[in-house]
């Protein structure tokens, strides 16, 4: 659905799930330039779309979620250094404003500007054999931006760990797992059909919940401890009559009734 020349988009005003999927498997899912144009399209599409409540952000292919930036064709950035761009503002949904749960499917490679991807979604999932590094230093890079966002994930010290040691040492599914990079890892082949499970879920819940959960939480990174509170507060008041009417206005009961999964 769409007309997009790097990623597909599946709308399911069923489910009101969004599914996005990276689609530049021959390129290990990288990105260019015109896949981050089209993120940013793409986010503020599902943003604008009130049938929509989560999303799955996914990637074609069995070698790679994505490994970053295309290093094959230029980005192209501006001549002036000062107007020099950050890919992660495009492509990330949060820099766009659009606070609708993104359930992330990881398989195979991640790494460098994939983190972007990574760091910037509310669940994150991975297969059996996908694996986490940070290619930046090895290739004589310095590593920056994508740290700065996994530092808010996995703390301070795995963080420096991917970051300085490159190439030479991969996170593999379990000790992503532990360090909090992911919250569960399953078997290859259930991968999407599980984000889709997790999102679906998430999608029956009461919107106006589900999104001013995800917005009161994120800006609390950038905040004081009690500037923060202070804001939360003020979004339960504003949100929480919103949602329960939605909650009440719903033709079932599903998301109230249906028994918890214990993970």
């Amino acid at each position: 659905m769409g007309d997009f020349e790097t990623i597909l988009l599946d709308l399911d005003h069923t489910t009101h799930v969004a599914t996005v999927t990276l689609n530049r498997p021959e390129a290990l899912n990288s990105f260019n330039r015109t896949m981050c144009r089209e993120m940013k399209d793409i986010w503020h599409l599902i943003k604008g779309d009130e049938a929509i409540n989560a999303v799955v952000l996914r990637a074609a292919g069995e070698r790679a979620f994505s490994v970053g930036l295309d290093v094959k064709s230029s980005y192209g950035q501006p001549e002036i250094v000062w107007n020099h761009e950050d890919p992660g503002e495009l492509l990330s949904p949060k820099w766009q404003k659009m606070w609708k749960p993104v359930v992330c499917a990881v398989q195979g490679m991640c790494t460098a500007g994939a983190l972007y991807f990574v760091n910037e979604a509310d669940v994150v999932i991975c297969s059996q054999g996908a694996t986490f590094f940070d290619s930046h230093v090895s290739a004589g890079l310095v590593s920056a931006l994508e740290p700065i966002g996994l530092m808010r994930r996995v703390g301070l010290g795995d963080t420096l760990r991917m970051a300085l040691m490159g190439n030479d040492e991969r996170v593999c599914a379990q000790t992503a797992l532990r360090i909090g990079l992911v919250t569960e890892v399953v078997a290859e082949e259930e991968l999407w059909a599980r984000a889709n499970e997790i999102a679906t879920t998430i999608a029956a819940k009461p919107p106006t919940a589900t999104q001013g959960t995800v917005k009161a939480i994120w800006e609390s990174l950038d905040k004081p401890y009690r500037a923060a509170m202070d804001q939360g507060l003020i979004y339960t008041r504003l949100g929480n009559p919103i949602a329960k009417a939605e909650l009440a206005a719903s033709s079932d009961g599903t998301a109230a009734k249906k028994p918890p999964r214990i993970r």
